[in-house]
């Protein structure tokens, strides 16, 4: 059974890459905002995006966030991760730079966007509780190949993880 889960990225750069991780069946996606729609809800501000990511979220048991060239420190993805890891939902990180974009380039690697973000009064830093995946392989396919052979298992890892805090 697919899980359902909510997809966090860099828009831009990203969503020729991140349509095509969402195209794996063992991953049941919530739907991106289309430009249209995304800058109408921009138009409302903070609390409308905000509002509108929690709509998102609803009924996602997991939040990948895939990892592009700038992902880690954006605004909304760190919106993102934070409310994710406060609704009790898996978390986990998969780098995408080896997938091809509709151009047929790769980017460079980003950085680990859960680097920055500490968890209790101990101030335990999320990047050694959150696993982020790098796939590996000589090339575009190879490396989609090995998110799409694994990324039922990670997100079952990441739930088990999340419930242990």
């Amino acid at each position: 059974m697919a899980r359902k889960c909510f997809f966090s990225f860099h828009y831009q750069p990203d969503n020729w890459r991140v349509s095509t991780i969402r195209s794996i069946g063992a991953i049941e996606g919530n739907q991106s905002a289309l430009d249209n729609d995304w800058e109408k809800v921009t138009k409302g501000g903070d609390a409308q995006i905000e509002k509108w990511i929690n709509s998102q979220m609803e009924g996602r048991t997991c939040a990948i966030i895939l990892i592009g060239t700038n992902t880690a420190k954006r605004k909304w993805i760190d919106y993102e991760i934070k409310t994710a890891w406060a609704k009790g939902m898996g978390v986990l990180g998969i780098h995408i730079h080896g997938i091809k974009d509709s151009q047929g380039n790769t980017s460079l690697k980003g950085s680990n966007p859960f680097a920055h973000f500490t968890l209790g009064s101990e101030k335990t830093p999320l990047s050694s509780i959150l696993e982020v995946f790098d796939p590996t392989g000589v090339d575009s396919k190879a490396k989609y190949n090995q998110i799409a052979d694994n990324i039922d298992g990670w997100i079952e890892r990441a739930i088990k993880i999340r419930n242990k805090y």
